[in-house]
């Protein structure tokens, strides 16, 4: 389709002289004109009618856009009116869906998605999550728009993990992915989760262990080694009660002087806190985890509280006493000892902790409870919670003297079920 009276020339849009205080214009035919304004611009325009309406659509500015290219996006634009289309209209609708795509990519819903649900996780959590994707995700994906992502390419960035050894990094980051997706799904911005596509698409990660002692006169010589540690009471005091209380490293790490009750003997870590929020909503009813103090472990924090006491924290940070210790801390006053990572860690004490108790008979159910593994059972989990808390009390106090008892004389302890428990 050609326009009708084609009358410009370069050389006249060229030589057009700006007028003071007025605009020309310049008509091509077929409705294509060229406005100069007064200050030396000149625009192409072109004016048409849509429903008896009359209607000026901008084609650009001259010489960027050359009188051929402007006679080409005015034929484009009769085409459109004559399939009764808006051509201003659909110009506005397209920028509309670039702007909504640029604002909709998948680091923008990511991250309104990692700050509409991290208050509910961990704080350590929420930054491994956010972290995992800005190192892995968001430098060749971020700024796609995230309607357009394809699994191939989510597929080719949890690769680069894969080949890496990441197995387990690959496989959490996927479960991100697709949280995010499904954000997007709820939220209008996407049309299904393409991430759920990718399942048995990376190796699964073998499961291993964390490093810990098996033989009793090791355990010993471990607990010995923690009486002597001369790296400061803080530290000395978290490593002594790691063992004894075998809770997860990050909640030991974070415990609050609030959250422990020496009169009653018990340390309650709220949901807020944990790892396991949906275990600790089943633990009882107010949500918090109970882990019952033993008179060795009370008098090893009534000997550290005139020195952290001031804190919110039990062991603070070096660094600012608004911060906990860094999750590395334990680990460290371990190596420093001689403990290698591959002979013992943290996390390592609570694998000690249940394989011992479940060879000294005490009840599978109360240790399952002290570790604070999920009950999926919600009505269960709190009959157990009421059940075994007078059990764990007893184990928790056989515990403690067990350990007492390795430091002097190592090895395994028979009967120690029968004397503490009814």
């Amino acid at each position: 389709m050609a326009l009708k009276r084609q009358s410009l020339t370069d050389v006249r849009c060229k030589n057009a002289k700006p007028l003071a205080g007025k605009v020309q214009k310049l008509f091509d035919g077929g409705g294509l004109f060229l406005e100069v304004r007064p200050n030396g611009s000149k625009l192409w325009r072109l004016k048409y009618r849509f429903l008896g309406k009359e209607g000026l659509l901008a084609l650009g500015a001259y010489p960027l856009v050359a009188l051929a290219a402007a006679r080409t996006s005015a034929i484009e634009a009769k085409r459109l009116l004559q399939e009764d289309i808006n051509p201003a209209q659909k110009r506005k609708t397209e920028k509309q869906l670039r702007l909504v795509a640029s604002e909709n990519t998948l680091e923008a819903i990511a991250r309104e998605w990692h700050l509409k649900f991290s208050p509910k996780w961990a704080p350590t959590h929420s930054s491994k999550v956010l972290l995992r994707l800005q190192k892995n995700v968001f430098p060749w994906l971020g700024a796609r728009p995230i309607m357009e992502i394809k699994a191939p390419e989510l597929l080719s960035a949890l690769r680069r993990l894969e080949v890496r050894g990441k197995l387990d990094t690959a496989r959490r980051v996927r479960q991100y992915l697709s949280s995010t997706f499904r954000y997007a799904i709820a939220t209008g911005r996407a049309e299904r989760d393409v991430a759920a596509d990718l399942k048995g698409a990376i190796a699964t990660p073998v499961s291993k262990n964390y490093a810990s002692l098996t033989d009793p006169a090791e355990f010993g010589e471990l607990l010995r080694a923690i009486d002597d540690y001369e790296g400061g009471l803080v530290v000395r005091t978290a490593l002594a009660l790691a063992p004894m209380l075998f809770c997860r490293p990050g909640d030991l790490r974070g415990m609050e002087w609030s959250e422990l009750n020496f009169d009653a003997a018990e340390w309650r870590i709220p949901p807020a806190r944990r790892k396991l929020k949906q275990a600790a909503k089943l633990s009882n009813q107010t949500g918090d985890h109970i882990v019952p103090l033993a008179q060795q472990a009370i008098a090893l924090l009534r000997d550290l509280h005139p020195l952290t006491g001031g804190s919110t924290f039990v062991f603070p940070s070096e660094r600012s006493k608004s911060r906990p210790m860094s999750d590395g801390t334990v680990n460290a006053g371990l190596r420093s000892m001689g403990f290698s990572k591959e002979k013992i860690t943290g996390h390592g004490f609570r694998h000690m902790a249940s394989t011992a108790l479940n060879e000294q008979g005490w009840s599978q159910d109360a240790i399952e409870k002290q570790l604070a593994h999920k009950d999926k059972d919600r009505i269960r989990g709190i009959y157990n919670q009421a059940k075994y808390l007078e059990e764990r009390r007893r184990m928790m106090q056989a515990w403690a003297d067990y350990l007492d008892s390795l430091k002097s004389s190592p090895g395994t302890v028979v009967g120690i079920r029968s004397k503490q428990v009814a």
